[in-house]
């Protein structure tokens, strides 16, 4: 009796156990991202959304403050052992990521998870830049943009510009009515080459680099100082002696979308992605819209090229913690979250799915969104050319630097612009062999 006593004691205790210990610990897995201020608590918000939505994983997203610092960090900390689950890479990292082979390709990733996703959902002119030349994924298109351009319709219209600027030669015309109205800064200018360089190139069906802007090979040159550029440069230095372009600078005081959403100055170039951050701060009762960012007259545009970061999946992490990444890739991709990371940051859509959805629920007719189609249109307006695929050189970041001081200069101490554009791209392609010799043997896929 005594036995059978304490072994009934035992499974009633079993149970008490049971009924009292905690469930199992949800999977922790982090998220390194470049995002900061508003944009960077979206990202948070994001992650909440996914944390709230099941129990199973926990993802722990960290800011490194912005797109150069994740980058050296992710690769530092891969080198150490310590890399996140994902890492948030911006376009100029991507060459970098490819070559690195520290990571787990994104059909991979998704199949070995149970995920049969549709790859080619994906609208082309986005996921091209981060695909290998076979069109494979290797990482998550997340938020992505290209450039256009601000106006003030309301200065315009005061000024007797009734429609949008289509060309160059048409903001230098509305700038000019936009002066005589009494407007010390028709248009805001800064130093970054990705419009000013990179965009333009695109829509020019201009090279920035020999061999299919990297493409084919590590072997690529830097030609910028032989195209389209060197006269852009040059309309702009005139417009500048003008007076009809200003120059704006965080050193300054004010970047060209502040400038331009405190109605300071009244055309601005940037990132669609500015769209929500116009729409926020510009006065009440403004009336503003956005076009695509113009061409010269007798150019055949050509689509421009995405900007922004894909989502990386980081080798050397536990089988437990690509569940939850796959999930939240897979969470993030959903047309609902599409539509909420659009509606609250600005970026576009990077799914066809997703844009037909917002579409259907009517979301570009809305006031504070119009005109952020625009982007799509742009992105996907023609097949793409070598050209307009997107660029894929090695130490981008450094060579977005050379030019952007070569800009500094010519802009801010009337330097020549050929001079300093040849230096530029020379500076520039001694990085490129020095980073083809890291890899050499190496081959693009």
């Amino acid at each position: 009796m005594k036995n059978s006593w304490l072994l009934a004691a035992a499974v009633a205790a079993s149970f008490v156990s049971a009924a009292q210990a905690p469930a199992q610990a949800a999977t922790k897995f982090e998220f390194w991202h470049g995002l900061s201020g508003d944009l960077g608590e979206r990202v948070q918000e994001a992650c909440k959304k996914f944390n709230d939505s099941q129990k199973d994983f926990e993802i722990v997203c960290v800011s490194q403050n912005d797109y150069a610092a994740t980058l050296q960090n992710t690769i530092a900390a891969y080198r150490a052992k310590k890399q996140p689950a994902i890492a948030q890479i911006y376009d100029a990292g991507t060459l970098d990521m490819m070559l690195s082979k520290a990571f787990v390709p994104a059909k991979k990733l998704m199949a070995d998870n149970g995920y049969n996703i549709d790859w080619s959902n994906y609208f082309p002119g986005i996921a091209n830049y981060y695909a290998t030349a076979s069109g494979e994924l290797l990482s998550f298109p997340f938020n992505s943009s290209t450039a256009v351009i601000y106006y003030n319709m309301s200065a315009l219209e005061k000024a007797g510009v009734t429609a949008k600027p289509e060309t160059w030669e048409d903001v230098a015309d509305a700038a000019k009515k936009l002066k005589a109205a009494g407007f010390d800064c028709p248009m805001a200018f800064n130093f970054d080459t990705w419009p000013t360089m990179e965009q333009f190139s695109a829509i020019h069906d201009q090279p920035i680099a020999s061999q299919a802007n990297g493409y084919k090979s590590l072997s690529a040159e830097l030609v910028v100082n032989k195209t389209k550029f060197i006269d852009e440069l040059k309309f702009f230095k005139k417009m500048q002696d003008d007076k009809l372009l200003v120059v704006k600078t965080k050193q300054l005081g004010m970047d060209p979308i502040p400038a331009f959403a405190s109605q300071a100055c009244q055309i601005a170039m940037s990132s669609i992605a500015d769209h929500g951050t116009v729409g926020k701060t510009i006065a009440e009762g403004v009336k503003w819209d956005v076009g695509m960012l113009p061409v010269f007259k007798g150019t055949e545009r050509k689509k421009s090229l995405v900007g922004g970061a894909s989502l990386w999946v980081l080798a050397g992490r536990p089988a437990e913690e690509y569940k939850g990444a796959a999930a939240f890739l897979n969470f993030i991709a959903q047309p609902d979250m599409v539509q909420w990371w659009s509606t609250v940051t600005g970026y576009i859509p990077v799914t066809k799915t997703g844009f037909e959805a917002m579409k259907k629920n009517g979301f570009y007719d809305k006031a504070p969104y119009k005109g952020r189609e625009i982007a799509i249109a742009s992105l996907s307006l023609t097949e793409p050319t070598e050209n307009t695929r997107g660029i894929r050189l090695g130490n981008f970041t450094q060579i977005r630097k050379e030019v952007s001081t070569a800009m500094e200069a010519i802009f801010m101490q009337n330097a020549d612009i050929q001079k300093e554009i040849d230096q530029a791209v020379e500076r520039s392609n001694v990085g490129l062999r020095r980073f083809e010799q890291t890899y050499a043997g190496e081959k693009l896929n």
